[in-house]
């Protein structure tokens, strides 16, 4: 029996710690809550917001809608052939909880992805990526709910037309679906992804030597670079990066290289390269500044934090300043990654 409660603070749901509240508040436990939640004509008009971990949105006021947390749980393997498991999840667990589950039962392709926050059901929408593997690479199908008509439906990869931190479901679709269960693929044969980051030294300081690699020593690394350079939002409040790596053009990347002979740079493409959105911040004097409890992490300038009572308007406030100052420096446009609501 679903359960709505009025006046919610959102608070404690997330991970910035902004505290706002919800008009109306539902929580989900199974795919059926929807249909049943869709048939309530005094919510059919109402705007809703779609919760998961609460790590990828920035909330700058009271949501005068329903809030719909989602709490769908469930690991299961579904198929698997020679060379594949396809696992299933619900999207309620969170994404962390899924990567020990593979790692423990030895099946490869989410390690590098460890202890990313939030949960399965949000990491399609933004096409969660860390060291080197983004989710289509892992992503097989999805199921979700049709708010407007209450159908369900799957989504194969072609169908979610993924990008870089993006979606179908963050674009022509957008608040259109409630995403309830994933479905991976992931390899019984691991590949290992090491050349990113700092996960070759980090390997090296654990001891783990090149011919000796199992998925559980790439997410230990992982985990440990995360944890040395990511604020733990328990303690400070964050949503992780903020702001997406930007893509330019080889011409004003090497234009800018002969400027800034440091500037670090990343080809994808014959005439595309990325460049580190959190080097670009720093170098523009942002690192580590701190406005009242607004500020960018003193460790990971693509951070911003809540040091405590920051507003969500004082966080967006911060983030446009800084947008601002690194295209004045650099010509470059930053986006944020986060869903600012």
């Amino acid at each position: 029996m679903l359960t709505i409660e009025s006046r919610v603070s959102l608070k404690p749901y997330n991970t910035f710690g902004i505290d706002v509240n919800a008009r109306y508040w539902v929580e989900i436990n199974q795919e059926a809550d929807i249909q049943t939640l869709l048939q309530l004509t005094e919510f059919v008009d109402t705007p809703k917001l779609i919760l998961g971990g609460g790590s990828n949105v920035l909330l700058c006021h009271d949501f005068n809608g329903l809030v719909v947390k989602m709490n769908i749980q469930g690991i299961e393997v579904v198929r698997e052939d020679d060379d594949h498991v396809y696992l299933k999840a619900g999207a309620g667990i969170s994404w962390h909880e899924l990567v020990a589950f593979a790692i423990q039962h030895g099946y490869a392709g989410l390690e590098n992805l460890s202890l990313i926050p939030g949960t399965v059901g949000a990491a399609p929408m933004q096409n969660i990526g860390a060291y080197g593997v983004e989710l289509e690479q892992v992503f097989e199908s999805l199921t979700a709910i049709h708010i407007p008509t209450g159908e369900k439906r799957t989504f194969n990869h072609a169908d979610c037309a993924f990008g870089y931190r993006e979606s179908v479901f963050k674009r022509e679709l957008k608040g259109q679906y409630i995403i309830t269960t994933v479905t991976f693929q992931l390899d019984k044969r691991p590949t290992f992804h090491t050349r990113y980051g700092a996960i070759q030294e980090t390997l090296a300081e654990m001891g783990v030597p090149e011919d000796n690699l199992t998925i559980k020593a790439i997410s230990d690394a992982v985990i440990r670079i995360r944890r040395s350079k990511l604020p733990d939002p328990a303690q400070i409040g964050n949503a992780g990066s903020f702001f997406k790596n930007p893509e330019i053009s080889k011409e004003q990347f090497d234009a800018l290289k002969a400027e800034y002979p440091a500037l670090p740079g990343y080809p994808i493409g014959d005439n595309t390269v990325k460049v580190p959105a959190g080097w670009l911040i720093e170098q523009a004097g942002w690192k580590g500044y701190r406005a009242g409890d607004a500020g960018v992490h003193a460790k990971q300038a693509l951070v911003l934090v809540n040091y405590g009572y920051a507003t969500g308007d004082e966080i967006l406030a911060l983030a446009r300043k800084v947008q601002q100052s690194v295209l004045e420096k650099f010509g470059i446009q930053i986006s944020p990654e986060v869903n600012v609501v």
